[in-house]
């Protein structure tokens, strides 16, 4: 009878608490929709040009949706489709020479990947150095150091172009890589920051197993240090990927273009003065697609590591 009794008890209605409705918090999540619509708009505005025929970019421009749905323009700056095919059809606004945006998406992963990972080793180690070796000066080497925060990047711009040009680096990776591949000021204070939360007792430990500095380094603080190392993996990776001028300067062959520089000089090359606007809207569409991902993937690891060291 228990267990007919059971089975009876686990068929009935569960009486769940009904969630009331919160009039005071009505207008603060209507403004945050308002906000959200706002700032996605305009990504959705990419989308649809991206997916509107070439000539048909001007026609219901009060649509919200795609004029002609297609996918020529993302075949096209791969490299997949002849814009001749295009302009025969009657596209006018459809830049003439032949498209391949592919190769410089594998330049902008080589840029990115190479400065992100130099900047998470090299500020690592000046982090570690300035949370836990004792040394005269430290404070104050780290309080000047902090002060390159105050200075904006623009003001390195020509010294930096002047001693990359000076080594011969122009139109190389090195040369674009060089200036952001050792540690920043932000990266060192964030990861400094966590270091100095380490507890001390596995640092003493690894010294009593006879563990040098860089050996304790690497092999303790550098493990329980995944989340904020990533964290700055990710926000340097999402500047570098997004980085127009510096490339532009030192990174015009085609050998070395990233592809934010070449939106722009495909944006230049258009007919008649008029952009390629559906095409300009794929390419653009094809690079947020990496830094999306990211946001989807590790976005709330970014936001617990940032929370984690600002508390701190």
């Amino acid at each position: 009878m228990s267990a007919v009794s059971s089975a009876i008890r686990s068929e009935l209605p569960v009486n769940r608490p009904v969630r009331r409705i919160h009039w005071g918090q009505v207008p603060a999540w209507t403004i945050m929709g308002i906000l959200i619509v706002i700032t996605l708009f305009p990504l959705w505005w990419v989308l649809r040009t991206a997916l509107t025929s070439p000539k048909s970019v001007f026609d219901g421009l009060n649509s919200l949706l795609p004029v002609q749905p297609t996918t020529d323009n993302f075949a096209r700056v791969i490299g997949l489709l002849d814009p001749a095919q295009l302009i025969a059809a009657g596209a006018t606004n459809v830049s003439p020479g032949t498209i391949n945006f592919l190769p410089f998406v594998l330049h902008s992963v080589i840029f990115s990947t190479i400065g992100t990972a130099g900047q998470i080793f090299f500020s690592a180690l000046s982090a570690y150095a300035f949370a836990r070796l004792r040394f005269p000066g430290r404070n104050l080497i780290f309080f000047i150091f902090l002060t390159g925060l105050m200075v904006p990047g623009i003001v390195l711009l020509i010294p930096n172009y002047v001693l990359i040009r000076q080594l011969g680096w122009i139109n190389t990776f090195q040369g674009m890589i060089a200036p952001t591949f050792l540690m920043t000021p932000f990266a060192v204070f964030f990861i400094r920051q966590f270091f100095l939360s380490l507890n001390k007792d596995l640092e003493e430990a690894g010294r009593l197993d006879g563990a040098s500095v860089f050996g304790i380094f690497w092999r303790i603080a550098l493990p329980l240090s995944v989340g904020p190392l990533l964290t700055i993996g990710l926000l340097t990776f999402i500047n570098s990927w997004n980085d127009y001028l510096w490339p532009l300067l030192v990174g015009q062959n085609e050998n070395v273009r990233v592809l934010t520089v070449a939106l722009g000089i495909f944006r230049s090359q258009t007919p008649q003065g008029a952009p390629d606007w559906t095409g300009l809207m794929a390419g653009a569409l094809i690079s947020a697609v990496p830094v999306l991902l990211l946001f989807v993937f590790f976005g709330r690891k970014i936001v617990d590591s940032i929370q984690f060291s600002g508390g701190k």
